[in-house]
């Protein structure tokens, strides 16, 4: 018997009775009409009422090659025809290696290992846990090393070793008395410089600081935690020209392992495949998802060097064995989808076709950064930041409960936009297949739904 499906209003209604949605106020949520995407197809998502909406962040970050591809939707349906899944622990599957074997080719040069789990979170938590058992087996004459340093303002994830090497306040206080203690160094956010300084005749003073934490505590650091090039859930905040290659300089002077998470910055999203090619980095552990299936599957997996592999290898009776997993670990249906993204990349020459997007879209944010209410847009790439301020000349920021990004956000919805603001900052994430049509019609709205803080 056929299921009959439910209507749009039973659906709103069960919505606000079972359901949890995450970061989410959820008794605003239940007084409001919660809009429900039912369908996609290319730049759109697609409500219940058949009402399009441009997909601004790309569905949180994931969605590459726009909704419904024809090549990702036919590598899933090829996989279902011949298995969803069966475990990793103690077995591989044709996709997960296939896999493996692209990733390795197209991450930056002397990372050659590759280990699934299923989200950045996760991915974040193996490279903590790698690199403090690697420590321990490959170099016990290093010491104790099992402490990190990360930025200020630093988001990895909501699994608690990822919260522990994070610092957004309002997301992570709360849990303080679960986490392990970290160091931290303020992060290169130069519009609101916490040295009051100026780039670029500042060189960077922001490294000093680093340089000083690693020099006197180098022994008991087992990593240097960073998003390269951009901190995304920040605020968008872009680090200068060669800041990253610096500070791969300077873990590798003091022994500390270089751990990337590139979960928002992989993928094409700053114009390179990966946010490390820029400095030409490699990290010694890099955590990858989000769009690793072009926004299809939950998969994500951390890449490693050989020197770190090699610290696990052993007898069984050494119990060297690197003791964690997932259940979904290596999914073949994801590798399988995973494995068509990068053929579209390929195929469709995504980031060679991108150059001219990146362009277009800096051209047509410059009137956008002179509004009044913008402090400054932050672009890399196919990602860009836009701050709202209160006030231009001092830079006065809107108060949180003042909502600015979550009414402009609104407004832009109205308009047929999907945004997702972080605090004061808009986020403009477009798929990488978006049309300069599509892009710029984005770009239109977003400026007439920032005109309206003036009307309040």
């Amino acid at each position: 018997m056929k299921r009959r499906q439910p209507s749009a209003r039973q659906l709103k209604d069960w919505d606000r009775r079972y359901l949890w949605h995450p970061f989410t106020q959820m008794q605003e949520w239940t007084q409001e009409d919660p809009l429900i995407i039912e369908r996609g197809k290319g730049s759109y998502l697609i409500d219940t009422s058949g009402k399009r909406y441009l997909d601004g962040t790309s569905s949180i970050w994931v969605n590459l090659h726009g909704h419904r591809h024809p090549i990702l939707d036919r590598a899933v349906k090829q996989q279902l025809n011949k298995i969803a899944h069966s475990t990793f622990l103690g077995l591989s599957n044709p996709p997960a290696i296939e896999l493996a074997r692209e990733l390795i080719r197209i991450a930056p040069k002397g990372l050659s290992r590759v280990f699934y789990s299923d989200n950045g979170s996760t991915a974040v938590e193996i490279a903590l846990k790698m690199a403090v058992q690697y420590w321990q087996q490959r170099r016990p004459e290093a010491g104790p090393k099992h402490t990190f340093l990360h930025l200020k303002l630093a988001y990895h994830g909501d699994t608690i070793g990822a919260v522990s090497v994070g610092n957004i306040h309002l997301f992570h206080s709360r849990f303080k008395p679960l986490l392990f203690p970290t160091l931290e160094a303020e992060p290169p956010y130069c519009y609101r410089c916490p040295l009051r300084l100026t780039y670029p005749s500042c060189a960077m003073a922001c490294l000093e600081p680093i340089e000083e934490i690693l020099k006197a505590r180098h022994r008991e650091l087992a990593g240097f935690v960073i998003e390269p090039l951009m901190q995304a859930a920040a605020g968008m905040v872009l680090q200068p020209p060669g800041y990253l290659k610096q500070i791969r300089e300077l873990c590798t002077k003091y022994d500390v392992l270089l751990i990337a998470d590139e979960v928002a910055t992989g993928f094409g999203r700053t114009g390179t495949m990966f946010a490390c090619d820029h400095d030409g980095v490699t990290p010694d552990l890099m955590a990858i998802s989000k769009g690793l299936t072009g926004g299809y599957m939950p998969l994500a997996a951390t890449l490693t060097t050989d020197e770190i592999y090699q610290g696990f290898l052993g007898t069984y009776e050494e119990f060297k064995t690197f003791f964690h997993g997932h259940s979904y670990t290596g999914n073949p249906l994801g590798c399988a989808v995973a494995l068509a993204n990068l053929t579209i990349f390929r195929q469709e020459k995504t980031l060679r076709r991108l150059s001219s997007k990146i362009t277009l879209l800096a051209r047509w944010l410059k009137p956008v950064a002179a509004m009044p209410h913008v402090g400054e847009i932050r672009q890399q790439g196919m990602m860009a930041g836009i701050e709202l301020v209160r006030n231009k000349n001092t830079r006065e920021s809107y108060p949180l409960n003042a909502k600015a990004g979550h009414r402009v956000a609104s407004t832009a919805r109205d308009k047929g936009l999907i945004l997702r603001p972080i605090g004061n900052v808009l986020v403009l994430i477009p798929p990488l297949s978006t049309s300069t049509e599509e892009l710029k019609k984005m770009v239109e709205i977003i400026r007439k739904s920032i005109d309206t803080l003036g009307e309040t």
